[in-house]
C-alpha cells in the first residue's frame, strides 16, 4: 500500500463515500468535518454499507468489523497530522478550498500528500494555497464513491511524476480504476458528460422534446443507463450549475442552458413524466444534438492530450455507464458522420473543430 493512513476533510456525500471505500480496502481512515454529527452519520453509514455487504454475501463479518475499525473522525483538523496522504472533499469553490489549505498547511507534516476531489476545478490553480505543490494532485472520485471504480488521477503542473505514479498505484491497490488525466477544468469525463446534461436542459427550453423524451433517446443514441435528466435530477442541479460554470474557460459552448443560468444554486429538480413519446424527425435532432455535446468537448481534449482515448473510453463506461462510450462510437460512425455532428457546435458557437476529429477511425486502437 503506497498510502496506509489517509485523512479526509468533508463528511458528505463523496468524502463519506471515499472513507467506506478505502477503510473496507485496508487503509485507516481519519474523517474530519465542521459538525460532529456530519462526522457520525458518515460513519453509521458506512457501517450500513458493510452490513448490507454482509448480508449479500460480498463480504465476510469479521472483514466488515475490521473496515469499521479503521474508520475514525471528528472535528479537529489537527487529526490530519498523522495522515500520509490528506484527501480534501469540501464544497466547490476554489475560495473555501484555499482557506482550509491555508489551515491545513502548518498542521500536516512536510513529507504528506493532499489531494483533492475536485470534479472540476483546475488543480494547478488549487496547488498554490497548498505549502508544496509538488506534493498536490488531484483524486477524483466519482459518486457512488463507495462502488463506483473510476477515479481521475490529475497530475497538476507541479506534482512530483513520481508522487503521481503512487497515486496511481494506490488505486489500484485499493480497488479502483485510475484514469490518468493531464490537469483541465473537467479533466476527463465531467468535460463531455457535464456540457452532454447541459445541451439536454437547453433542448428543452428550446421546446425541442420532453425531458421524457430526450432521456429516451439518449439511452438509444449513446446507450446510456440513464438518460440526462433522470442523473441530473440523482445528483441534483445546482450541483450540474457549478460544475457548468467551471467549464466557461473553454469557450462559449460551455456556456449555461436558459434554466440552470436562472435557477442557478437552488433546491429544484425537472419534471420527467410518463409519456417518453415523440416523433422521429425531432428524435433525430435530440441525438445529433446530444451526440455534438459529448463528441465535441471529447474532441478538445484529444487536441489538449487530456487523457487517452481509451482512458476516455472506459472511464465513461464505468464511472457514467455510458453502453456506446464516446471514441468507440466516432470510430463506429466514421469521420464524415463526426463532422457533420460535430459542426452543429462549431458552427452555433464560432469554436474551431478540434483537429482530433482527423483521428477519428482509428481512436480504438490508439
Amino acid at each position: 500500500m503506497t498510502f496506509e493512513t489517509v485523512g479526509i476533510i468533508g463528511a458528505g456525500t463523496m468524502g463519506a463515500g471515499i472513507a467506506t471505500s478505502l477503510a473496507a480496502e485496508g487503509v485507516t481512515v481519519a474523517l474530519v468535518d465542521q459538525t460532529q454529527e456530519a462526522v457520525d452519520r458518515a460513519v453509521a453509514g458506512a457501517g450500513k454499507f458493510y452490513a448490507r455487504n454482509v448480508e449479500k454475501g460480498r463480504m465476510e463479518e469479521a472483514a466488515a468489523a475490521a473496515a469499521k475499525a479503521r474508520l475514525s473522525g471528528g472535528t479537529a483538523l489537527e487529526a490530519m497530522a498523522d495522515c500520509d496522504l490528506v484527501i480534501e472533499a469540501v464544497f466547490e469553490e476554489a475560495g473555501i478550498k484555499a482557506e482550509l489549505y491555508g489551515r491545513l498547511n502548518p498542521i500536516v507534516s512536510d513529507a504528506a500528500v493532499v489531494a483533492t476531489n475536485t470534479s472540476c476545478l483546475k488543480v494547478s490553480e488549487l496547488a498554490e494555497g497548498f505549502k508544496d505543490p509538488r506534493r498536490f494532485l488531484g483524486l477524483h472520485y466519482f459518486n457512488p464513491a463507495a462502488i463506483n471504480p473510476i477515479v481521475e488521477v490529475v497530475r497538476g503542473e507541479k506534482t512530483d511524476p513520481a508522487l503521481f505514479e503512487r497515486a496511481l498505484e494506490f488505486c489500484r491497490a485499493t480497488g479502483k480504476k485510475p484514469l490518468a488525466c493531464a490537469d483541465s477544468y473537467g479533466f476527463a469525463l465531467n468535460r463531455f458528460f457535464v456540457p452532454y446534461a447541459n445541451e439536454a436542459v437547453r433542448l428543452l427550453d428550446e421546446g425541442v422534446g420532453t425531458a421524457a423524451q430526450i432521456d429516451r433517446v439518449a439511452q438509444g443514441c449513446l446507450g446510456v443507463a440513464a438518460g440526462p435528466f433522470l442523473v441530473t435530477n440523482l445528483v441534483k442541479p445546482r450541483i450540474m450549475y457549478h460544475a457548468q460554470t467551471h467549464l466557461a474557460p473553454h469557450g462559449p459552448f460551455y456556456d449555461l442552458a436558459r434554466t440552470l443560468a436562472d435557477r442557478g444554486d437552488t433546491d429544484y429538480e425537472f419534471e420527467i413524466d410518463d409519456d417518453a413519446g415523440g416523433d422521429a424527425d425531432t428524435d433525430a435532432v435530440i441525438a445529433d444534438r446530444l451526440r455534438a455535446a459529448a463528441f465535441f468537448p471529447v474532441l478538445q481534449e484529444l487536441d489538449e492530450q487530456v487523457a487517452s482515448p481509451a482512458d476516455i473510453d472506459m472511464g465513461a463506461a464505468n464511472a457514467l455507464r455510458f453502453g456506446n462510450p464516446p471514441c468507440a462510437l466516432m470510430d463506429e460512425l466514421g469521420r464524415d458522420e463526426v463532422a457533420r455532428i460535430v459542426a452543429l457546435v462549431t458552427e452555433s458557437y464560432g469554436q474551431a473543430m478540434p483537429a482530433s476529429l482527423e483521428r477519428v477511425g482509428t481512436l480504438r486502437a490508439e
